[in-house]
């Protein structure tokens, strides 16, 4: 689905990212961990072609990013949903309306019905008509994760998606996240927060990797 080959990052001439390589296949769970700064949400943007690899060789769903043109990088993008660590709405629209943005920018129908159950299934359906100021923040987690469900895509990319949330939430958040690996969905987290991962694998088979010196390397078993 996504795969790296020895790839390489740099900024300015310097490489923060070298030697990357990964294979994400269907219905996989991964959980990516490292110091702040050590280049996760970096990995994360080469992982839906926001940033393309200054070095090696970076494939979405088996086309090589390099041979596509703008329009096809975004029609493999649209098979891939977003959890930033910062959700962005826009405040002027309701709570339905930002979920069912994706559908909208690229000409589809909204289906009412659907977009009602998946603001149920994220616990959001009476705030369906609330504006994004309104919402505490694990709202606005669980509204940011049915935004990038909307599409029903393959893979799901969530950076530090609990970090400014209670435990309680957290918990909340990767007990949704866990049902779409399980309905096949592959699902990566970014976290520093190691008593999630070890509350996870209790219930999935989830791969935890650390980027550690420009490198990504496998966890050990100790988490």
């Amino acid at each position: 689905m996504i795969e790296l080959q020895n790839v390489a990052m740099s900024y300015g001439g310097s490489e923060l990212l070298s030697e990357m390589t990964l294979k994400l296949v269907p219905g996989s769970f991964h959980f990516l961990t490292g110091p702040s700064g050590a280049g996760k949400t970096t990995f994360l943007k080469l992982c839906y072609a926001e940033l393309l690899p200054s070095a090696g060789q970076l494939s979405l769903f088996g086309s090589d990013v390099r041979g596509l043109g703008r329009d096809e990088i975004a029609g493999l993008r649209q098979r891939i949903g977003v959890v930033h660590q910062d959700c962005q709405f826009l405040d002027h629209l309701s709570v339905a309306e930002n979920v069912a943005l994706p559908l909208n920018a690229t000409g589809r129908n909204v289906n009412e019905g659907e977009l009602r159950e998946l603001l149920s299934w994220v616990g959001l359906r009476a705030q369906a008509e609330a504006l994004p100021p309104q919402l505490s923040g694990g709202e606005r987690q669980r509204a940011a994760l049915a935004r990038a469900v909307m599409m029903s895509p393959d893979v799901i990319l969530a950076d530090e998606p609990t970090g400014n949330l209670d435990w309680e939430m957290s918990l909340r958040l990767l007990s949704l996240l866990i049902e779409l690996n399980k309905m096949g969905k592959t699902v990566v987290i970014a976290t520093h927060d190691l008593n999630l991962i070890r509350t996870a694998k209790k219930e999935v088979a989830a791969r935890v990797l650390r980027i550690a010196n420009r490198h990504l390397q496998l966890a050990g078993a100790d988490l």
